[in-house]
This record gives C-alpha cells, sequence and structure tokens, in this order.
C-alpha cells in the first residue's frame, strides 16, 4: 500500500473560482503519480431512488460537463432514462483526494459518440457491437461465440460503425465537493454549489 502523503492543508484560496478548472489542476496533478486518474464511480438510481454505482473511465471535461461512454441498453442506462440524476467519485489515494460532483445527465450527439468509437482499439469496439450489456448470459460460451462472428465480419484494418445501442453520455455538474484528506480524519472539505445567477458560490464543509 502507498504511504500516506504527508498532511497538506485545502485553503478557500487555493481554490479557483471555477471549479471545473479546479477538476482540472487537481486530476493533472493525479496524473504524475495515478495509473489510471480518470477511473472514477459513476452513481445512479432508478426512480424509486434505489441506487446502485460502478466503475467506469472519465473520457471528457469542459465547462459543459463530463463525458462517458456505455451501452444505452445496460442497467445505468435504464437509471438514467427514469432519473436523469447521477453522481460521479474520483479518489486519487496517492494523494489523499476526492473529488464528488453531482448533476443531470444526457446523451452525446451521435457524431460526438461516431467520433469517441472510432478511436477504441478494434477490439474494444468488436466488444461493443456484440455484448448486450447488463442482460443475462447463459454462459460465457455464448459471449465469445458472438465476438467470433462479429469479429468475422471486422477483420483487422477495417472500421466498424458504432452500434445503435451504444454512445455517450454528459455529466452536466451541479454541485462539485473537494476533499482534502488530514491527519485524524480532520479532512478539508468545501462545497462548490450554483447560485442564482449561475455563478459558484463555496463553502467549508464540516469533516
Amino acid at each position: 500500500m502507498s504511504p500516506r502523503p504527508p498532511d497538506q492543508p485545502l485553503r478557500q484560496s487555493d481554490l479557483h473560482a471555477d471549479p471545473v478548472e479546479q477538476f482540472r489542476r487537481w486530476f493533472a496533478a493525479a496524473r504524475k503519480s495515478n495509473p489510471m486518474p480518470e477511473a472514477m464511480t459513476l452513481c445512479t438510481a432508478s426512480r424509486e431512488a434505489r441506487p446502485s454505482g460502478r466503475m467506469l473511465l472519465l473520457k471528457g471535461v469542459s465547462v459543459k460537463g463530463f463525458d462517458f461512454y456505455t451501452s444505452y441498453e445496460s442497467h445505468k442506462a435504464a437509471e438514467l432514462e427514469e432519473n436523469p440524476w447521477a453522481a460521479l467519485v474520483f479518489w486519487w489515494i496517492e494523494l489523499d483526494r476526492q473529488v464528488r460532483i453531482e448533476g443531470t445527465v444526457s446523451r452525446l450527439d451521435a457524431a460526438a459518440s461516431d467520433e469517441y468509437f472510432a478511436t477504441r482499439p478494434l477490439g474494444a469496439q468488436i466488444g461493443a457491437i456484440a455484448s448486450r450489456q447488463s442482460t443475462p448470459l447463459k454462459d460465457r460460451r455464448t459471449l465469445e461465440d458472438a465476438v467470433e462472428r462479429v469479429a468475422a465480419q471486422h477483420p483487422a484494418g477495417t472500421s466498424p460503425e458504432r452500434p445503435a445501442h451504444w454512445g455517450g453520455y454528459r455529466v452536466a455538474p451541479q454541485a462539485f465537493e473537494f476533499w482534502q484528506g488530514r491527519h485524524d480524519r480532520l479532512h478539508d472539505r468545501f462545497r462548490y454549489s450554483r447560485s442564482e445567477d449561475r455563478s459558484w458560490d463555496i463553502e467549508r464543509l464540516q469533516p
């Protein structure tokens, strides 16, 4: 296990007024020590407010939001259709930092999904086409047979089209929390929340 980082304070004066820019700064720092800083937990909830979470990879950050890609037939997609609110959590243990983001989720347009799909390795493209994510599977061989059938149609050097059941989502943030671990569990926490004029208010939270 990595040694605990030194006790590093986080002050409001250290924070950028724009939480997206603050995220970019912390993400850039995490890239120097974490092998996969883009790993994040996506939390969704059903219409009945039953929550679920899973690990995904962040694939884009802009002033408009945080992007990820998945199957539109997945469990998470079904919940997002019922309840378009979600939360993201990033944890960078080497820096003892956590970022929480809450917001509304919408699908990216087809052009954006096509563009990203084209950048994926052929094997990942084939897997996305063959898999009906989150649906029951009789056995592993059934999945492997489906992959083989798709692979036979798309040999090396080809560019498969993105399947209609797969694409991108964007979390439009409504709240952020930046968490810096401190000794004795007396952590520094700051929350950004939207004000009526759409600017960001910052407040310190109890650890």
